[in-house]
């Protein structure tokens, strides 16, 4: 039987995970529902798909909603979703702020209904070539740059581009937070356009993560650092490049096998670095997301971005945002 879902919101996301939606098997779509009428009826018009005229209206009618609105709208929708026991999929930010995503995390938990939060880097082909790689960075490198898009500067960049790599280190370093310093700069909106944190963590793992959304150019980028390991994840290409250091015994094997490597000689012996470039897995990052959401409901499992994880990530933005200082450019 498929799951009749919804969505909430209309604009250039919301249309693209309409657009999604109604090629995934999974699902059965009922329609959406966007706070502008002339924009309503014109994306119902281009895409063949039922408009409604209230979120009650679009939430009788379906088991799911897929919440793809203003960040400022996220709460009160995804919490009247709940109450009436629908799952969520909610677009990151999951909320406005840490004590709505705590409460929501409740909420969720009472109806016992499946929500996941789209931070979608999750599925980013890079991402996934490595995802069976033994990965233990201790310093995490991460660049995530683009040009200027007035689209999602209702939030600061911090919220809005670095809450992507925040989620990603979070995934990979599994430690509390010991110390975060930060800096920004707002240069063409109200809030930062430009940010670098330094996050340390209890382990030892220290992230760098500087996001701008007025650079010349695009570039979505993390370096992982670990022991006998470097690997780089373009997402923004959608590549992983993993380098690996081999003791003596390895080096020797590689070298009796003819694979290419880079010799080095340390101090404590010969060693050789090899050079893998994963096959990216071929897939829609977004699609998948919807699809792993409904694998979740059908199958009864954990979502595979949780409102736990999520939460986190905010909880870490504003952590960063409040040891940031704004100032206007003169």
């Amino acid at each position: 039987m498929k799951i009749k879902i919804g969505v909430l919101g209309a604009g250039h996301l919301g249309k693209i995970h309409l657009r999604l939606l109604k090629g995934i098997e999974a699902y059965e779509l009922m329609g959406f529902y966007d706070a502008s009428p002339e924009a309503a009826a014109r994306v119902a018009g281009e895409l063949g798909v039922r408009a409604y005229e209230s979120v009650d209206a679009l939430l009788a009618d379906v088991d799911a909603v897929d919440i793809v609105t203003p960040t400022t709208t996220h709460f009160e929708l995804a919490s009247r979703a709940v109450k009436q026991f629908k799952h969520i999929f909610i677009e990151k930010p999951i909320t406005s702020t840490v004590e709505e995503a705590r409460a929501l995390m409740r909420l969720v938990a009472e109806a016992g209904v499946k929500a996941q939060v789209g931070h979608v880097e999750r599925f980013n082909p890079a991402f996934l070539s490595v995802k069976d790689m033994a990965l233990a960075p201790m310093f995490i490198e991460g660049h995530r740059l683009a040009q200027w898009n007035p689209r999602g500067t209702d939030v600061s960049v911090v919220l809005d581009l670095m809450i992507h790599d925040l989620d990603i280190v979070h995934r990979l370093v599994k430690s509390g937070i010991k110390r975060i310093s930060a800096s920004g700069v707002a240069v063409v909106s109200e809030t930062p356009d430009i940010a670098n944190a330094r996050i340390e963590f209890n382990n030892g793992a220290v992230a760098n993560l500087t996001a701008s959304r007025i650079s010349v150019k695009n570039m979505r980028r993390v370096r992982l650092f670990q022991k006998s390991a470097y690997v780089t994840l373009d997402f923004l290409d959608k590549r992983a490049e993993i380098y690996t250091i081999h003791g003596e015994e390895q080096a020797a094997a590689l070298e009796a096998a003819g694979r290419p490597a880079l010799p080095i000689d340390l101090p404590t012996g010969r060693r050789l670095i090899t050079i893998e470039s994963p096959e990216p897995v071929p897939v829609n990052s977004i699609q998948m997301e919807l699809e792993e959401f409904a694998r979740a409901i059908r199958d009864n499992l954990e979502p595979a971005v949780t409102v736990d994880a999520a939460t986190t990530a905010l909880q870490t933005a504003y952590a960063i945002l409040e040891k940031i200082t704004p100032f206007e450019v003169q």
